[in-house]
């Protein structure tokens, strides 16, 4: 059964909508959950009226450098929400420091990651269940924190993961990011082939309840989802039992 991930973008203390990566012109998020973009009383709604259980939290200023939101993410955690949490984390110490904000997984994404190096230590660190490895994408394109990452395919990238213990990957493109176009799957697909007892999960574009029908018929894991939620075109955070 295909896990529907609810996503949350932390921005200056708000949840924000995420468009095609272009962070400088995200705006609080407006959804028909909440009529609040005040992050833990997104949160309660997504438990309340969705039965949200887990929650994938972007902490953009983190990101960026510009400060964090570690007080919303463990008052996300004290409700009960399992918070997958992509704030900056790039080295073992980064990866402990998120951890103890209330993350109960700590992504590492390509976007931040410098030296492939660390994702051994990482590993070791979190223990392979907690540590998640997101392929961030444009246009299909590997984004890297360096040009070492930026260079290497991402195929060859999760190898590298898959090596260090981490067998939880999210294929993430940014230019789909709600966009409402749909999810890109080439880089997904590849990498359910190359590694096929990996947890994979996508992100980007979902639609509505076929992108997701879709997406649980190819054997993916999970799928991360913001604006379809927000919007009321997905109420339900499954796809449906595979056949």
């Amino acid at each position: 059964m295909l896990r529907v991930i609810p996503v949350m973008d932390l921005k200056s203390g708000q949840a924000v909508h995420a468009l095609r990566g272009q962070r400088q012109h995200y705006a609080p998020v407006q959804s028909v959950l909440s009529p609040s973009a005040e992050p833990v009383a997104l949160g309660r709604a997504l438990m309340e009226r969705l039965g949200a259980r887990e929650c994938y939290v972007a902490d953009l200023d983190a990101i960026t450098g510009v400060g964090d939101h570690r007080a919303s993410i463990g008052a996300l955690a004290d409700l009960g929400l399992e918070v997958w949490l992509d704030a900056g984390a790039a080295t073992a110490s980064d990866a402990a420091r998120v951890r103890a904000w209330g993350a109960a997984r700590v992504i590492v994404g390509t976007e931040t990651l410098r030296d492939p190096r660390e994702l051994a230590s990482i590993g070791r660190g979190l223990g392979g269940s907690s540590a998640v490895l997101s392929l961030d994408l444009r246009d299909g394109r590997l984004l890297g924190g360096s040009a070492e990452i930026g260079g290497l395919e991402p195929g060859e990238l999760a190898r590298i993961a898959w090596q260090a213990g981490i067998g939880t990957f999210i294929v993430l493109d940014l230019a789909r990011v709600g966009s409402a176009e749909g999810p890109r799957l080439e880089a997904a697909r590849s990498l359910k082939r190359a590694l096929p007892a990996a947890e994979v999960l996508l992100g980007g574009g979902v639609r509505d309840e076929a992108d997701l029908a879709a997406l649980d018929a190819e054997g993916f894991d999970g799928a991360l989802v913001a604006t379809a939620l927000h919007r009321g075109v997905v109420t339900r955070l499954h796809a449906g039992p595979r056949e």
